[in-house]
């Protein structure tokens, strides 16, 4: 819920990364709120292990009563990046969802440690120009609509970098960060995306500095490399012949696809709230999977059920993006993904070169390829007779729109 005319809180839960933001949003919150008890929350969601090194005695230094480290990175892979996996949601062309698709699961996780420690107010460090402050805000009113929640970027009067590091030196609390950041970066299982420094032109190429996944396709090996991926019904289960946990299989494809420079691109994308931005992100093992798997839909699903399978993907790109996980529309279109996915048993090989994933090989007992339909030999299931049958009741439409113009021309001239 927004804040009303209550100007102070118990206790509040806040989302913490321990950078610059969170560690001085403590602080801002004790002082803002009366001296309010706060909860420092950091999700592992796969960002990886030097984020999260020290996280807890960085809160407690910044003020908070504790900091609770909560591990979701099976759940966010299992039950969150796959299931979006099957919807084949690529937001405008390109995109692979890294940052919006995080969001849900750590909003669940928030709402339930809030309810845990009792918590009557919930906190993030998004900006008021981002997308994050509406996704995280709308998975709260979804699953928590009794909780306040306060954003201090939309409240504080601080405006840049400086004003928060003076703001933290007037207080003696330290902090590691410093003037000289040059990106602003998103890090997770699934990607990492870097916004800021020269990309803030859109004209200026992203310099090598800027990549931290992959190595750059120019400099990948010279020679390909292949993956093997297992799906039953939709369901990733081996990855070269292993059987991995969800997490750990995205992990494995991460590093093998990162060698090759797979999964780089350079968008400007829209916002939500109505601007653009550039980004880079960087999704190796996320591009193979998304290969594999439309792979296996083009050998399985036919014509009119892949076209509808690509219209929940285009519709749930923007349902993902715009953080509306947690509604009755989201449930609809993933069901409807679910159970297409039911047929979504089977093989494919990846080549991975130099920066591109490409199916090289596909196989399933579920497939509708039929060489005996396919072959331009002589075949007894297909009669080429037939086509013109076909083609004369697929173009009636068009033939008689033809005939009626003509006639309209000809009355047009005797007149």
């Amino acid at each position: 819920m927004a804040l009303s005319s209550k100007t102070s809180f118990k206790k509040v839960l806040l989302a913490y990364s321990g950078g610059l933001d969170t560690s001085a949003i403590i602080p801002w919150l004790k002082e803002t709120y009366d001296n309010c008890e706060v909860v420092a929350f950091c999700a592992d969601v796969g960002q990886g292990d030097e984020e999260l090194i020290g996280i807890k005695d960085k809160a407690i230094a910044s003020g908070a009563s504790d900091c609770i480290v909560a591990d979701l990175k099976e759940e966010f892979v299992k039950d969150y990046i796959f299931p979006i996996l099957k919807t084949g949601a690529v937001y405008e062309g390109q995109y692979l969802l890294g940052t919006s698709m995080a969001r849900p699961v750590i909003a669940k996780a928030m709402v339930e440690v809030a309810k845990q420690v009792g918590a009557d107010a919930l906190c993030h460090g998004c900006t008021g120009k981002g997308n994050d402050q509406v996704r995280f805000e709308a998975c709260f009113a979804a699953l928590a609509p009794n909780l306040a929640v306060i954003a201090p970027w939309r409240e504080w009067d601080m405006v840049s970098r400086e004003d928060l590091l003076n703001y933290l030196d007037q207080r003696n609390i330290p902090c590691s960060a410093s003037l000289t950041k040059i990106y602003s970066r998103d890090a997770n299982a699934w990607h990492i995306s870097h916004e800021g420094g020269e990309l803030e032109d859109p004209w200026n190429p992203p310099s090598e500095q800027v990549w931290t996944m992959t190595v750059s396709p120019e400099q990948a090996p010279d020679a390909p490399e292949t993956i093997s991926l297992s799906f039953e019904k939709g369901e990733l289960t081996h990855v070269d012949g292993q059987a991995l946990s969800p997490y750990q299989a995205l992990v494995y494809l991460n590093n093998k696809a990162a060698a090759h420079g797979v999964g780089r691109i350079d968008i400007v994308e829209n916002r939500l709230v109505g601007m653009k931005s550039r980004g880079c992100y960087e999704t190796p093992g996320g591009t193979v999977l998304m290969a594999a798997y439309k792979g296996l839909e083009a050998l399985i699903l036919d014509k009119e059920a892949l076209k509808f399978r690509e219209y929940v993907g285009l519709e749930f790109s923007h349902v993902i993006y715009d953080g509306r996980w947690f509604t009755s529309l989201a449930k609809a279109q993933l069901s409807a993904a679910a159970s297409l996915a039911e047929k979504l048993t089977g093989d494919i090989v990846i080549k991975l070169y130099k920066g591109v994933a490409t199916v090289a090989q596909r196989r399933s007992p579920n497939s509708l390829y039929s060489e005996d339909f396919a072959t331009f030999g002589a075949d007894d299931v297909y009669d080429q007779k037939h086509a013109e049958g076909f083609i004369r009741l697929f173009t009636l439409s068009s033939r008689i729109e033809a005939m009626q113009l003509k006639a309209t021309q000809s009355e047009a001239e005797a007149s």
